[in-house]
C-alpha cells in the first residue's frame, strides 16, 4: 500500500515540480515569469486558511522537486532544531521580504524589473534549498521557507491528524514524515503541528490503520 502510496504521490509532484525550472530558468530569459510567484504565495497562505498546509505537499513546485530529486542525494541527516524555532523563522521571513520589497520599490513601474526580482529571490532561495536538502533532509528549506512559515502560522489546528489508540508506537510514521514530525506521540488524540503538509505518507505507512484526518480515527 505504502509503495502504491508513492507512486501516486510522485506522479502528482512530477506534473508541479516542472514548473520550477521553467521559472526558475526561463525567468532569466524572459523576468514577468517571475510573477508566477504569487500563485505560490497566494495558494500557500489561502489554503492553509483551511486546510492547513496542504499546499506544501504536491502543489508547491519546489517542495516536489525537493521530494523527487534531493532524495537521490541527500544524506539524510536530521534537520537542525533552530529551524523550527519561531524567532528563527521570522527572521528569514523578514529578511527576504523585505530584500523583495527594496527590489519591487526601485523596479516600480517596469514589469520586467518586478519580474526579474522575484527571479532573483526564487534563484537565491532554491539553492540554498538545494545545499539544505543535500545535506539534511529534502525538505530542510521547507521548514524555514517563507511562504511555509505563514502557512505554518494560518493552518494551526486547520484539518488534524487524528491518532487512535491502535497505535503501537513502531515509529515507522515518524521515518516516513519528510517534516521529521511525529504523530505517534499524540496516541489517542491529535497531531495539529502547522507543519504538517497533509501529504498522508503516515497514514499510509501504518500497519495498523492508527492515523488519519477522517475524525472517526478519534474514536478509534
Amino acid at each position: 500500500m505504502f509503495r502504491e502510496f508513492k507512486v501516486k504521490r510522485a506522479r502528482l509532484q512530477k506534473y508541479t515540480s516542472a514548473v520550477l525550472p521553467l521559472v526558475l530558468i526561463g525567468g532569466w530569459l524572459y523576468p514577468p515569469l517571475g510573477f508566477s510567484l504569487l500563485i505560490c504565495m497566494f495558494g500557500a497562505v489561502g489554503i492553509a486558511l483551511y486546510k492547513g498546509r496542504a499546499w506544501c505537499d504536491w502543489m508547491c513546485p519546489r517542495g516536489s522537486f525537493y521530494d523527487l530529486f534531493l532524495d537521490k542525494i541527500s544524506k539524510e541527516l536530521k534537520i537542525p532544531p533552530l529551524f523550527r524555532t519561531n524567532w528563527f523563522r521570522t527572521v528569514i521571513l523578514t529578511l527576504l521580504m523585505a530584500s523583495l520589497g527594496i527590489q519591487i520599490y526601485y523596479a516600480w513601474g517596469d514589469s520586467y524589473g518586478i519580474g526579474l526580482a522575484f527571479v532573483i529571490v526564487l534563484t537565491i532561495t532554491t539553492m540554498a534549498g538545494i545545499v539544505l536538502g543535500a545535506v539534511f533532509k529534502p525538505r530542510a528549506w521547507c521548514q524555514i521557507c517563507p511562504m511555509g512559515t505563514l502557512g505554518n502560522w494560518f493552518s494551526r489546528g486547520k484539518k488534524p491528524l487524528y491518532v487512535s489508540e491502535q497505535c503501537r508506537d513502531c515509529n515507522l510514521c515518524e521515518k516516513v514524515c519528510p517534516m521529521e514530525l511525529k504523530p505517534h506521540e499524540n496516541k489517542s488524540g491529535t497531531l495539529t503541528d502547522g507543519d504538517c503538509i497533509k501529504c498522508s505518507s503516515c497514514v499510509a505507512v501504518c500497519p495498523v490503520h492508527a492515523l488519519g484526518f477522517d475524525e472517526k480515527k478519534k474514536a478509534a
